[in-house]
Protein backbone atom coordinates (compact mmCIF):
# COMPACT_ATOMS: atom_id res chain seq x y z
CA UNK A 1 0.00 0.00 0.00
CA UNK A 2 1.40 3.78 -0.98
CA UNK A 3 2.13 5.55 2.15
CA UNK A 4 -0.38 8.51 0.52
CA UNK A 5 -3.62 6.32 1.15
CA UNK A 6 -5.51 6.24 4.23
CA UNK A 7 -5.13 3.50 6.09
CA UNK A 8 -8.12 0.88 6.46
CA UNK A 9 -9.41 2.85 9.68
CA UNK A 10 -9.36 6.22 7.98
CA UNK A 11 -11.02 4.67 5.12
CA UNK A 12 -13.61 2.90 6.79
CA UNK A 13 -14.23 5.95 8.58
CA UNK A 14 -14.78 7.97 5.42
CA UNK A 15 -16.87 5.17 4.41
CA UNK A 16 -19.19 5.30 6.99
CA UNK A 17 -19.59 9.18 7.04
CA UNK A 18 -20.34 9.33 3.16
CA UNK A 19 -23.67 10.75 2.92
CA UNK A 20 -25.67 12.16 -0.32
CA UNK A 21 -25.65 15.87 -0.91
CA UNK A 22 -29.55 16.03 -0.16
CA UNK A 23 -28.40 14.68 3.41
CA UNK A 24 -25.84 17.23 3.69
CA UNK A 25 -28.05 19.93 2.70
CA UNK A 26 -30.86 18.92 5.08
CA UNK A 27 -28.70 18.50 7.82
CA UNK A 28 -27.12 22.18 6.98
CA UNK A 29 -30.36 23.44 6.79
CA UNK A 30 -31.55 21.88 10.49
CA UNK A 31 -27.87 23.08 11.97
CA UNK A 32 -28.47 26.80 10.58
CA UNK A 33 -32.15 26.87 11.86
CA UNK A 34 -30.92 25.85 15.21
CA UNK A 35 -28.62 28.58 15.08
CA UNK A 36 -31.08 31.18 14.25
CA UNK A 37 -33.42 30.04 17.01
CA UNK A 38 -30.88 30.52 19.73
CA UNK A 39 -30.06 33.73 18.65
CA UNK A 40 -33.85 34.63 18.42
CA UNK A 41 -33.96 33.51 21.81
CA UNK A 42 -31.29 35.43 23.34
CA UNK A 43 -32.14 38.12 21.36
CA UNK A 44 -35.88 37.91 23.00
CA UNK A 45 -33.98 37.99 26.66
CA UNK A 46 -31.97 40.44 25.87
CA UNK A 47 -34.85 43.07 24.61
CA UNK A 48 -36.13 44.45 27.85
CA UNK A 49 -32.30 45.48 28.60
CA UNK A 50 -31.72 47.64 24.86
CA UNK A 51 -31.59 50.74 26.54
CA UNK A 52 -29.06 49.54 28.78
CA UNK A 53 -26.78 47.80 26.66
CA UNK A 54 -26.79 50.97 24.79
CA UNK A 55 -25.65 52.98 27.88
CA UNK A 56 -22.75 50.06 28.17
CA UNK A 57 -21.35 50.04 24.70
CA UNK A 58 -21.60 54.04 24.24
CA UNK A 59 -20.08 54.40 27.82
CA UNK A 60 -16.53 55.13 25.93
CA UNK A 61 -17.58 57.85 24.03
CA UNK A 62 -20.02 59.54 25.91
CA UNK A 63 -16.94 59.35 29.00
CA UNK A 64 -14.68 61.23 26.28
CA UNK A 65 -17.19 64.09 24.99
CA UNK A 66 -16.82 67.44 26.44
CA UNK A 67 -18.60 68.83 29.09
CA UNK A 68 -22.24 69.70 28.50
CA UNK A 69 -22.32 67.83 25.37
CA UNK A 70 -24.44 64.80 24.92
CA UNK A 71 -25.21 62.01 21.94
CA UNK A 72 -28.29 62.67 19.82
CA UNK A 73 -30.90 61.45 17.32
CA UNK A 74 -30.54 62.80 14.14
CA UNK A 75 -33.63 60.47 13.13
CA UNK A 76 -37.20 59.52 15.04
CA UNK A 77 -36.79 56.01 14.66
CA UNK A 78 -33.13 56.04 15.94
CA UNK A 79 -33.64 56.23 19.68
CA UNK A 80 -35.98 53.05 19.56
CA UNK A 81 -33.73 51.80 16.58
CA UNK A 82 -30.45 51.74 17.42
CA UNK A 83 -30.51 49.91 20.50
CA UNK A 84 -32.54 47.45 18.98
CA UNK A 85 -29.59 46.49 16.64
CA UNK A 86 -27.20 46.51 18.94
CA UNK A 87 -28.67 43.70 21.04
CA UNK A 88 -29.44 41.72 18.14
CA UNK A 89 -25.64 42.15 17.16
CA UNK A 90 -25.13 40.91 20.96
CA UNK A 91 -27.29 38.38 20.60
CA UNK A 92 -25.12 37.19 17.71
CA UNK A 93 -22.06 37.66 20.08
CA UNK A 94 -23.23 35.81 22.67
CA UNK A 95 -24.17 32.68 20.52
CA UNK A 96 -20.28 32.24 18.97
CA UNK A 97 -19.76 29.23 20.86
CA UNK A 98 -22.66 27.51 19.88
CA UNK A 99 -22.47 28.96 16.42
CA UNK A 100 -18.92 27.31 15.96
CA UNK A 101 -20.41 24.46 17.72
CA UNK A 102 -23.27 23.70 15.26
CA UNK A 103 -20.60 23.83 12.04
CA UNK A 104 -18.10 21.93 13.78
CA UNK A 105 -20.62 19.29 14.27
CA UNK A 106 -21.21 19.99 11.03
CA UNK A 107 -17.48 18.94 9.38
CA UNK A 108 -16.45 16.52 12.18
CA UNK A 109 -17.82 13.50 10.48
CA UNK A 110 -15.73 14.38 7.08
CA UNK A 111 -12.14 14.52 9.47
CA UNK A 112 -10.06 11.58 10.06
CA UNK A 113 -9.67 11.49 13.97
CA UNK A 114 -6.26 12.35 14.42
CA UNK A 115 -7.29 16.14 13.05
CA UNK A 116 -10.48 15.84 15.50
CA UNK A 117 -8.25 15.86 18.14
CA UNK A 118 -6.68 18.91 16.81
CA UNK A 119 -9.49 20.55 16.03
CA UNK A 120 -11.04 20.80 19.47
CA UNK A 121 -8.61 22.77 20.97
CA UNK A 122 -8.64 25.25 18.04
CA UNK A 123 -12.22 25.52 17.96
CA UNK A 124 -11.84 26.60 21.84
CA UNK A 125 -9.07 28.59 21.01
CA UNK A 126 -10.87 30.62 18.53
CA UNK A 127 -13.81 31.42 20.82
CA UNK A 128 -11.57 32.63 23.30
CA UNK A 129 -9.70 34.86 20.64
CA UNK A 130 -12.59 36.21 19.34
CA UNK A 131 -13.99 37.69 22.64
CA UNK A 132 -10.35 38.81 23.52
CA UNK A 133 -10.48 40.51 20.54
CA UNK A 134 -13.96 42.09 21.15
CA UNK A 135 -12.72 43.40 24.99
CA UNK A 136 -9.38 44.78 23.12
CA UNK A 137 -11.55 47.06 21.26
CA UNK A 138 -13.57 47.71 23.72
CA UNK A 139 -11.52 47.90 26.69
CA UNK A 140 -8.51 49.80 25.00
CA UNK A 141 -9.24 51.04 22.01
CA UNK A 142 -12.44 52.73 22.35
CA UNK A 143 -11.43 54.75 25.11
CA UNK A 144 -8.00 55.85 22.93
CA UNK A 145 -10.44 56.53 19.73
CA UNK A 146 -12.72 58.67 21.25
CA UNK A 147 -10.55 60.96 23.29
CA UNK A 148 -8.32 61.51 20.05
CA UNK A 149 -11.25 62.44 18.19
CA UNK A 150 -13.05 64.76 20.95
CA UNK A 151 -10.23 66.63 21.74
CA UNK A 152 -8.50 67.52 18.17
CA UNK A 153 -11.63 69.40 16.83
CA UNK A 154 -12.25 72.86 16.43
CA UNK A 155 -12.74 74.64 19.70
CA UNK A 156 -16.32 76.39 17.85
CA UNK A 157 -17.66 72.52 16.96
CA UNK A 158 -20.17 71.73 19.27
CA UNK A 159 -19.87 67.64 19.69
CA UNK A 160 -23.23 65.48 19.27
CA UNK A 161 -22.54 62.49 17.78
CA UNK A 162 -24.96 60.60 16.24
CA UNK A 163 -26.12 57.27 18.17
CA UNK A 164 -26.88 55.22 15.06
CA UNK A 165 -23.95 56.21 13.34
CA UNK A 166 -21.80 55.78 16.21
CA UNK A 167 -23.32 52.52 16.49
CA UNK A 168 -22.12 51.49 13.03
CA UNK A 169 -18.78 52.43 13.69
CA UNK A 170 -18.61 50.50 17.20
CA UNK A 171 -19.95 47.38 15.62
CA UNK A 172 -17.10 47.64 12.42
CA UNK A 173 -15.28 47.82 15.12
CA UNK A 174 -15.94 45.20 17.05
CA UNK A 175 -16.40 42.54 14.28
CA UNK A 176 -12.48 43.87 12.99
CA UNK A 177 -10.83 42.97 16.63
CA UNK A 178 -12.73 39.91 16.60
CA UNK A 179 -11.51 38.47 13.32
CA UNK A 180 -8.29 39.55 13.44
CA UNK A 181 -7.56 38.12 16.89
CA UNK A 182 -8.32 34.56 14.94
CA UNK A 183 -4.91 35.78 12.93
CA UNK A 184 -2.96 33.22 15.14
CA UNK A 185 -5.38 30.33 14.64
CA UNK A 186 -5.33 30.99 10.66
CA UNK A 187 -1.62 30.83 10.97
CA UNK A 188 -1.39 27.64 12.93
CA UNK A 189 -3.48 25.86 10.73
CA UNK A 190 -1.62 26.88 7.90
CA UNK A 191 1.53 25.14 8.98
CA UNK A 192 -0.11 22.23 10.78
CA UNK A 193 -1.74 21.45 7.60
CA UNK A 194 1.44 21.98 5.40
CA UNK A 195 0.39 24.45 3.03
CA UNK A 196 3.29 26.68 4.59
CA UNK A 197 6.24 26.52 6.56
CA UNK A 198 6.95 28.88 9.18
CA UNK A 199 10.27 29.62 7.13
CA UNK A 200 8.13 30.80 4.58
CA UNK A 201 6.14 32.61 6.56
CA UNK A 202 9.05 34.59 7.78
CA UNK A 203 10.70 34.98 4.63
CA UNK A 204 7.18 37.14 3.57
CA UNK A 205 7.45 39.21 6.87
CA UNK A 206 7.31 42.95 4.99
CA UNK A 207 4.23 41.47 2.36
CA UNK A 208 2.16 40.26 5.54
CA UNK A 209 3.03 43.46 7.35
CA UNK A 210 2.05 45.72 4.14
CA UNK A 211 -1.60 43.36 3.95
CA UNK A 212 -2.01 44.42 7.84
CA UNK A 213 -2.45 47.80 7.38
CA UNK A 214 -4.33 46.98 4.19
CA UNK A 215 -6.78 45.40 5.67
CA UNK A 216 -6.90 47.31 8.87
CA UNK A 217 -7.98 50.22 6.29
CA UNK A 218 -10.75 48.09 4.77
CA UNK A 219 -12.25 47.89 8.26
CA UNK A 220 -11.62 50.13 10.01
CA UNK A 221 -12.99 53.70 10.19
CA UNK A 222 -11.07 55.75 7.51
CA UNK A 223 -8.76 57.41 10.09
CA UNK A 224 -4.68 56.35 10.68
CA UNK A 225 -5.07 56.23 14.23
CA UNK A 226 -7.76 53.21 13.85
CA UNK A 227 -6.11 51.62 11.04
CA UNK A 228 -2.86 51.51 13.21
CA UNK A 229 -4.86 50.30 16.55
CA UNK A 230 -5.80 47.41 14.18
CA UNK A 231 -2.64 46.38 11.90
CA UNK A 232 -0.53 46.54 15.12
CA UNK A 233 -2.52 43.97 16.81
CA UNK A 234 -2.65 42.03 14.15
CA UNK A 235 1.10 42.00 13.07
CA UNK A 236 1.73 40.69 16.47
CA UNK A 237 -0.81 38.08 16.24
CA UNK A 238 0.46 36.92 13.20
CA UNK A 239 4.03 36.39 14.92
CA UNK A 240 2.37 34.33 17.71
CA UNK A 241 0.76 31.99 15.12
CA UNK A 242 4.25 31.68 13.41
CA UNK A 243 6.13 31.00 16.86
CA UNK A 244 3.15 28.86 18.37
CA UNK A 245 3.38 26.99 14.35
CA UNK A 246 7.02 26.22 14.97
CA UNK A 247 6.18 24.61 18.07
CA UNK A 248 3.28 22.27 16.69
CA UNK A 249 5.34 21.19 13.61
CA UNK A 250 8.39 20.04 16.20
CA UNK A 251 5.94 18.54 18.89
CA UNK A 252 5.84 15.19 17.08
CA UNK A 253 9.24 14.87 16.03
CA UNK A 254 9.95 14.97 19.91
CA UNK A 255 7.30 12.51 20.60
CA UNK A 256 8.45 10.04 18.17
CA UNK A 257 12.25 10.71 19.41
CA UNK A 258 11.03 10.26 23.04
Amino acid sequence: MSSDEPSNSEAAEQDQHKQPLVAHLIELRDRLLRILLVVLLLFAGLFAFSNDIYEFVSAPLRAALPEGSTMIATNITASFFAPLKLTFAVAIFIAVPYILSQLWGFIAPGLYSRERKMAMPILLSSIVLFYAGVAFAYYVIFPLVWLFFTSTGPLSIQMAPDITSYLEIALKLFFAFGIAFEIPIATMLLIFSGAISPKKLVSKRPYIVVGCFVVAMLLTPPDPISQCLLAVPMWLLFEAGVFFGRWIKKAPVETEAG
